[in-house]
């Protein structure tokens, strides 16, 4: 941890050579005439372009800008829904029919910026600041595993006392646990961390990397220069590129699956739409790797922040799912999360329209999962939940509909992630060995942690799940359904972790 104070400590954050050596020519890729212009150009859209347009998200190549602002600018209803039904089937290509799960960590609420739509922010004089100690974040780690999860992501605020070396060792500190399942013989671990941090230096990164983390995600919020200004008036966050670049930066730390997302609600929702597209175009252009995932929190209400309930820009339910299937059309080999910020019949939509991640049994208070009240929780915590249903709860919900649970992280430990998992991606590969590996994840859980009724509904999932791969050409050419029969069987009889 640093031995700086907070504001000596924001003020050395930020290496100016670290921003520069990506820009194009002194700018930066987020040109808001550019845009505008784009939106402007491609209003009223004829069925014919929207509906070409959409044969080439079926070849899972990324969109250009007028592409997406076309499809941003469709009025049609009927056309709409030609484009949520190729959302879902562009989906199911690229990742079956999986619903991957993850748990949120929040470890420190101590933040240096001034945010004007976060409770975490520095002069919130409502919020009450904790930091985890490791002892602490294993314990929170062990309420998330007895609830089945394997992946998780951990959350931070902007502080010298969260700083990279204090990450480095919550992450050694969440894959040291483990913990004998609820039923059965198994047991229970995370396989996966991934962090919301702050941007970082080169050199800050590349511990992380040390220390097997998973994806590293920041959200920029919002892409329009001025209006980040605005609402970011003090400490490092309000340098609008040091946040643009982290990720670049990440990746040339060795961090391949990398995560990009908008804050919904602080600008137009067609302007983040194509900041998000122009942000994965860059990051292809100068890695080859685009975003591993795409987020699109919504601003909900947050303690002590007028501005959370009184944006102009708030998205409605409708606007909402639009957002999300654009997203999914313009960057089609990426993962797309929907998190408990929203209502449970929200995210069965979002699903519907080509989300492939959630989280369940969220708790996003500092210390809520292991000492959880009612006061804690709205004491410390960063926002207002929609969705508090428990895992086991979501899991049958998804069952019902035909969903398979997946708690896969076998292609990071295969190797199949950067560059690599992107080609796989593209060419729908990877989907098909990740449907594997979702049905021995999901008989883990199952016969781990699942509640009878659940289990019931997802073994049914499951023989459908089997019927199917054994008819599919791909898993009898590559001989892969005997070594799925074998490994199931090793699952059923108290073997664990076993993943092609």
């Amino acid at each position: 941890m640093s031995n700086l104070s907070p504001n000596e400590w924001a003020k050395q954050v930020i290496k100016q050579e670290e921003i520069d050596k990506y820009l194009i020519n002194g700018k930066d890729f987020i040109d808001e005439k550019e845009i505008f212009e784009k939106l402007k150009n491609n209003q009223n859209p004829d069925k014919q372009r929207i509906r070409d347009i959409l044969q080439k998200s079926l070849s899972i190549q990324i969109l250009d800008p007028d592409e997406t602002a076309a499809l941003l600018n469709v009025k049609d209803e009927e056309l709409w829904q030609e484009m949520y039904e190729t959302a879902d089937k562009i989906k199911r290509m690229v990742y079956d029919n999986r619903v991957i799960f993850f748990a949120p960590l929040y470890c420190s609420n101590l933040c240096t910026n001034g945010c004007l739509y976060c409770g975490f922010r520095k002069d919130n004089s409502e919020e009450k600041r904790r930091i985890l100690n490791m002892e602490e974040v294993k314990k929170e780690t062990e309420v998330v595993v007895d609830e089945g999860h394997k992946r998780m992501i951990v959350v931070y605020g902007e502080h010298p006392l969260s700083d990279a070396d204090y990450i480095a060792d919550s992450i050694k500190a969440v894959y040291s646990v483990k913990r004998k399942a609820k039923h059965g013989p198994g047991y229970g671990s995370i396989r996966r961390v991934n962090i919301n941090a702050a941007p970082m230096s080169i050199d800050d990164l590349h511990k992380l990397w040390e220390v097997g983390i998973g994806t590293y995600q920041v959200f920029q919020e919002t892409y329009d220069h001025e209006t980040y200004k605005k609402l970011h008036p003090f400490g490092p966050k309000s340098n609008y590129r040091w946040r643009l670049y982290s990720l670049h930066r990440a990746l040339e730390a060795g961090i391949d699956d990398v995560a990009i997302g908008a804050l919904f609600g602080l600008n137009d929702w067609r302007f983040e739409v194509m900041g998000l597209l122009y942000h994965a175009l860059d990051l292809e252009r100068q890695f080859d790797i685009g975003p591993h995932t795409i987020s699109f929190p919504r601003l909900n209400p947050a303690t002590g922040s007028d501005f959370s309930t009184n944006s102009k820009y708030l998205v409605n339910d409708e606007d909402f799912i639009k957002l999300i299937t654009v997203i999914r059309l313009s960057v089609p080999y990426t993962g797309m999360i929907v998190t408990a910020r929203e209502r449970a019949e929200i995210r069965r939509k979002a699903v519907k329209v080509g989300c492939t991640q959630m989280d369940a049994s969220t708790k996003i208070g500092i210390g809520a999962y292991s000492e959880s009240t009612k006061e804690q929780e709205e004491d410390i915590q960063q926002f207002m939940l929609g969705d508090t249903r428990k895992l086991d709860d979501v899991i049958r919900e998804l069952a019902q509909d035909g969903l398979i649970t997946s708690f896969c992280t076998a292609g990071y430990r295969c190797g199949r992630t950067g560059d690599k998992i992107m080609g796989l991606l593209k060419n729908c590969v990877e989907g098909k060995f990740c449907k594997l590996n979702a049905v021995l994840t999901y008989k883990e859980y199952l016969d781990d942690y699942a509640s009878p009724e659940t289990k019931k509904l997802g073994e049914k999932v499951i023989r459908e799940e089997l019927a199917e791969i054994k008819n599919m050409p791909f898993y009898k050419e590559h001989k892969l359904v005997k070594t799925l029969e074998n490994y199931y069987e090793r699952i059923s009889h108290g073997e664990r972790d076993l993943y092609l």
